[in-house]
């Protein structure tokens, strides 16, 4: 094995020879690899020992009160408003790729326009997401700093990247799949949901971990839709709290920096979980 590796490094090394451009590329791609592991490793390494001296179970407490600032019913909260949020967004993302890939046709402006749509409200700022949530959803309907407002708003946030990656996943499946299905006698209905959907659902749930990322960190737009209070919702148009929001507060008044850093190793905790949970189910679909 170590001749053939000499060997290997020696062709390599000639090539980067006659060529010097390939050597400056490679080593930029190199460089910039490594940054940005280093970066990763600093910020998780950096929250994690700033966070983790003052985890104390009074952070931990089901009531939050001056004193304790727990951030318990912000945990509660956002694991609510994460899945309220799906619930209204993915099921309406998920279709609308379907009618885009499987039944409109190609070329169709209708088509364009929707693409077009959805591309533009992908690089709108969420404080953009925020004001329009708030002038709607809490004033025009009457909803007030709620948890329905808040999911709402997400919900309109995370739709075009739920479209775009439902719709990428689709493209994926090959059109062998689809022919083989309508030869044996199957409708469009039977084959969309029987053959295309399973062999795509990895690239789906991949859509939605990248969902449910962005709503975990989403600060803004919440802050003036769900509101800023830290108790678990009795109902729908309960104010809440989240993780982010909570932390955000902490840190705005200057009297938590400790405890916001502690909030911050939970939140990092919360979405290196979700996101090892969602690949391990993408996996076992895949095996499937």
């Amino acid at each position: 094995m170590k001749p053939i590796n000499k060997q290997r490094l020696r062709q390599k090394l000639a090539a980067y020879r006659r060529s010097p451009l390939s050597l400056l590329l490679f080593l930029l791609v190199s460089l910039s690899a490594l940054v940005t592991v280093f970066v990763l490793f600093f910020l998780i390494i950096y929250i994690l020992v700033n966070g983790i001296p003052h985890l104390t179970p009074e952070l931990f407490a089901w009531e939050y009160n001056s004193e304790n600032v727990s951030m318990l019913p912000s945990i509660i909260n956002t694991i609510l408003m994460t899945a309220l949020s799906l619930l209204i967004a993915a099921p309406v993302g998920i279709f609308a790729a379907i009618y885009l890939v499987e039944y409109a046709k190609r070329g169709n402006k209708v088509v364009k326009i929707i693409r077009i749509t959805a591309e533009t409200l992908s690089g709108i700022p969420s404080i953009v997401y925020g004001l329009f949530g708030m002038l709607f959803f809490v004033v025009a309907l009457g909803w007030g700093n709620s948890l329905l407002s808040g999911a709402f708003t997400l919900a309109i946030m995370i739709l075009p990247l739920i479209i775009r990656t439902t719709e990428e996943a689709l493209k994926s499946v090959p059109d062998l799949y689809r022919e083989a299905s309508f030869g044996l006698g199957a409708g469009r209905l039977r084959t969309v949901f029987c053959v295309v959907l399973p062999s795509a659902v990895p690239g789906i749930l991949a859509g939605i971990i990248l969902a449910i990322g962005r709503i975990v960190g989403e600060t803004a737009a919440l802050i003036y839709t769900a509101g800023t209070v830290a108790k678990v919702p009795e109902n729908l148009f309960s104010s809440t709290r989240t993780l982010s929001v909570h932390m955000y507060n902490l840190s705005q008044e200057g009297l938590y920096f400790n405890q916001a850093y502690a909030t911050a190793v939970v939140l990092l905790l919360v979405v290196i979980a979700i996101n090892s949970l969602s690949g391990f189910i993408a996996k076992r679909i895949a095996r499937g």
